[in-house]
Parts: structure tokens; sequence; C-alpha cells
């Protein structure tokens, strides 16, 4: 997602996403889940870390 997006439209979109994929049937529901939080995986992996100390 765009780095200039707010915080309420990524919210907004992923609502949207939700409200979607439960309209599905099941399976579609459980394809459509897992692709979800593969995307979602991806993008936590891909956020700079900081190093604790």
């Amino acid at each position: 997602m765009d780095d200039l997006r707010t915080g309420d439209d990524e919210r907004d979109d992923l609502l949207t996403r939700l409200d979607i994929i439960e309209a599905q049937s099941l399976a579609e529901r459980a394809a459509a889940y897992e692709s979800l939080h593969d995307g979602l995986a991806r993008r936590l992996e891909s956020m700079p870390t900081t190093a604790r100390t």
C-alpha cells in the first residue's frame, strides 16, 4: 500500500475487503482470507526494523 495513505484509508480498505470476503461462499472465503493473510504478512515482513538494545 502507498505510504502516503492515511491509516484511516488503509483501515477502510481492509474493512471493505473483509465485507467482500464475508459475502462469498465458504470455499471462496477461505481462499480470500489466505490471500489477505499472505499480503499482510509480506507487508509486515517488508517493514523496516529497528535494532533494540
